[in-house]
């Protein structure tokens, strides 16, 4: 009887320590958001019908939808959206890492730095942007992009890299935070061949003065090229890594309620979500949420002829609808179901155990 009691004492405590190692398993090192600007469903569903293959979004194992309404408007901006997303709280549009009362509130990239991981942003757009600059800086306005440049020297982000590099350069204050960033040991590189380069250590890559071309302008590769070099960077930290990924036109092919435009912007968007995906899967230990801060356009889908989408607009703004989001990799399950915009940082919040 004593060594039936013992043998199954010895089976629970050997059952709760895997439970407990499974549990601890659970939490993915490494989360990689990947943001659609002005993104919905049928943005998504555009690149879908017009490729001639299957997406790499189409490879995602878990789907929900976040609602996005913003503190002070049922139609969010970017910056409230973002800001939603990183810091975990809704808040007036046009807020930059601040919440409803204009206090600042630390973002998700600045815990994960914090927490002693690496991280990074990386856009298609201005880097001191709403979506990018909601990581990083805090501040009232969206519009203040001198004051969210400077922002980028009261955090140790390892890599940013986009456009903007006018606000870090020419600024009212007459300071060169390019020389700055080179004090804290950046490495600069003015270029996507530059950016490439970079293999390891901090880096501020800057693409274009302000804002860099679409892709039908030439802007090539510069997306997956930028998503590699950040992810080949970043996963040199042993702890793991954030890392935010924004497809920043597709928003500004629904203001322009140009079909063509979203469509070239989201098949360019879908190689870093391919990325991030083939990374997850060799790592085995990264969690990838893909999603959209609102829907731009109102945009629908009328019609497919000989591979193009006809699309229909109904504004040159934002909408109110629910935004996808979809989720690979460990911890991918927590995504499905409806909730709002903000939960998605305590969800990322959670799988990291913070």
């Amino acid at each position: 009887m004593k060594k039936s009691v013992q043998l199954i004492i010895s089976l629970l405590f050997v059952t709760s320590i895997v439970c407990f190692a499974q549990k601890k398993n659970a939490q993915p090192k490494n989360i990689i958001l990947l943001i659609g600007d002005g993104m919905g469903a049928s943005q998504v569903y555009a690149g879908i019908a017009s490729s001639k293959s299957t997406l790499n979004i189409e490879r995602s194992q878990f789907i929900g939808f976040h609602k996005n309404q913003a503190s002070d408007s049922f139609i969010t901006d970017s910056a409230a959206g973002a800001t939603a997303f990183s810091a975990g709280e809704k808040t007036f549009n046009g807020a930059i890492g601040v919440d409803k009362d204009k206090k600042s509130i630390p973002t998700i990239l600045e815990i994960a730095e914090q927490k002693g991981l690496a991280t990074g942003l990386v856009a298609t757009c201005s880097i001191t942007h709403a979506t990018p600059g909601s990581f990083i800086a805090h501040q009232p306005s969206r519009g203040m992009v001198e004051e969210i440049a400077a922002d980028f020297l009261n955090t140790d982000v390892d890599v940013f890299i986009g456009g903007g590099r006018k606000h870090f350069t020419e600024r009212k204050d007459g300071r060169n935070l390019i020389d700055d960033l080179k004090a804290k040991n950046y490495q600069i590189a003015q270029s996507i061949e530059e950016v490439e380069k970079i293999k390891s250590g901090k880096l501020a890559g800057f693409l274009a003065d302000v804002e860099q071309p679409k892709m039908s302008e030439g802007r090539g590769d510069q997306l997956l090229i930028s998503t590699k070099t950040a992810l080949n960077i970043l996963k040199q930290n042993k702890k793991g890594f954030f890392l935010m990924v924004e497809g920043s036109q597709i928003d500004w092919g629904g203001h322009a309620n140009d079909t063509q435009y979203i469509v070239n912007e989201m098949l360019d968007f879908d190689k870093a979500i391919g990325e991030a995906f083939d990374f997850a899967d060799k790592d085995g230990n990264t969690l990838v949420i893909i999603t959209a801060d609102h829907e731009t356009g109102g945009f629908s889908i009328n019609g497919l002829k000989d591979g193009q989408v006809e699309g229909k607009f109904t504004t040159k703004s934002h909408t109110g609808v629910m935004i996808p989001v979809y989720a690979y990799g460990k911890g991918a399950e927590q995504f499905s179901g409806i909730y709002f915009n903000n939960d998605i940082f305590h969800k990322m919040k959670k799988a990291f155990g913070f």
